[in-house]
């Protein structure tokens, strides 16, 4: 555990866990904001944001390869600054004249070295404590990643609602990529000082070739796994309704009153999405995780799913009365946002205690992770196109009754790790970590 006696955990686990969460957002939330203020429809924005988030899906497929790196403290360094850099290059693509190309080109920068940065920064987490650290120190690396959510989705949008009204669109949104790219530039340097090194272990079979080799194992043994197909289709699934809320019901806040949206402000957005909508999700990933301890997976399971989707009745109610008042308008995102968090735990343990026990367990527990950020982007990408086929109050409406192949799905499949092939060991193979 070198350096855990030079370097407190207090001085660099949140640090590394805000410049985990900044670029993610970034990607997920804020570039779809921007893009909204900046005219793009709400299918094309959806299509090419989408696109960058299989960055998050494929990063399993390199990550073996960073151990071919002295140490994960220079992988890490590295992507902040990098990812700084690419952030403040989003700024300087909004002043060229082919500003939408250059935007996404930055922006597919900015996630490809966010999603590798990941990897880096959970394994370096892992090596760096013992296990009575990492389960102390636990509850700070979900506290600091969904800090860099309430700042991007709440005081950033107030910052860039207050600059498109004074300086217009564009400067408002330069300066809040610029204040992105220079607070993850900071951190990269700030990290530089305060992580420990983690060094990557040497061995002889750490070369290319034999990283090539395990990695081709991990994925042979992860698709001979009882069942994965199905768990596959399940964790898609689970999904389903959650991803297109999640991308088209900030844009529905924003839309016009006649085009069926509630004609919101940036800054508006940025008052009930990111303080209130966050801190309901936060509790509701707290109760939720309770609530599954009580139960069980197999037993909470259902609850769950019904948790993450019946919520989004909110939404169509939103869309059926357009309220004017904020305080209506928060109250419904909160309890949408709560079901979320409360729900979202189940997919989690169902990755955790179903899919990835048995051979390589980390390693196909990075997969699952994997899978379900394809099952976010596939229903992402499409959720534009069939918002603007239903309009907003049909589209609520095929967002609930997407839970329900999801529902029954949970009712018939194990919630409960199948048994593994006699001739795999249950042993975590280090060399295969994939963060």
């Amino acid at each position: 555990m070198e350096n855990k006696q030079i370097r407190n955990p207090k001085f660099w686990v949140p640090s590394l866990y805000l410049a985990q969460g900044l670029p993610f957002f970034a990607v997920a939330i804020v570039a779809n904001q921007m893009l909204k203020s900046m005219g793009v429809p709400n299918d094309e924005l959806n299509h090419w944001t989408g696109l960058i988030g299989f960055a998050w899906v494929f990063k399993p497929l390199w990550s073996p390869f960073l151990e071919l790196v002295s140490s994960k403290k220079l992988v890490v360094t590295f992507f902040q600054v990098f990812g700084g850099l690419c952030l403040g290059g989003v700024a300087l693509a909004l002043q060229a004249p082919f500003w939408f190309a250059a935007c996404m080109g930055m922006l597919a920068l900015v996630g490809i070295s966010a999603a590798t940065h990941d990897i880096a920064c959970d394994g370096l987490y892992i090596t760096s404590l013992d296990e009575k650290d990492q389960a102390k120190y636990a509850g700070w690396t979900g506290t600091f990643f969904n800090a860099a959510k309430f700042f991007t989705t709440g005081a950033l949008l107030l910052l860039a609602g207050h600059f498109e009204k004074t300086l217009g669109v564009v400067p408002a949104w330069t300066i809040c990529f610029c204040i992105l790219g220079g607070m993850m530039v900071a951190l990269g340097l700030y990290n530089g000082w305060a992580l420990p090194l983690a060094k990557n272990e040497v061995t002889a079979d750490t070369n290319a070739a034999a990283i090539a080799r395990t990695l081709r194992e991990v994925i042979v043994e992860f698709f001979k796994k009882p069942g994965i197909w199905v768990s596959i289709v399940f964790i898609i699934l689970f999904r389903a309704g959650e991803a297109q809320v999640q991308s088209i019901g900030p844009l529905f806040l924003r839309e016009a009153r006649n085009l069926g949206g509630l004609g919101l402000s940036t800054a508006e957005v940025g008052a009930v999405y990111g303080t209130v909508g966050t801190v309901a999700f936060l509790i509701g990933s707290i109760a939720g995780g309770y609530f599954t301890s009580w139960l069980s997976l197999k037993r909470a399971i259902l609850w769950l799913i019904l948790a993450v989707n019946l919520p989004n009745v909110a939404f169509y109610l939103l869309s059926y009365f357009q309220p004017t008042d904020l305080a209506i308008i928060g109250a419904a995102l909160s309890v949408e946002m709560f079901g979320y968090g409360f729900g979202f735990v189940g997919l989690i343990l169902y990755m955790m205690q179903v899919v990835a026990p048995g051979k390589y367990q980390t390693a196909h527990y990075a997969f699952a992770t994997g899978i379900m950020q394809l099952g976010f982007v596939l229903f992402k990408l499409f959720s534009g196109d069939i918002q603007i086929a239903l309009g907003y109050q049909h589209f609520f409406v095929w967002v609930m009754i997407c839970a329900i192949p999801v529902a029954i799905l949970s009712q018939l499949i194990p919630m409960t790790a199948r048994p593994q092939p006699k001739d795999e060991e249950p042993a975590v193979q280090q060399a295969a970590h994939a963060g």
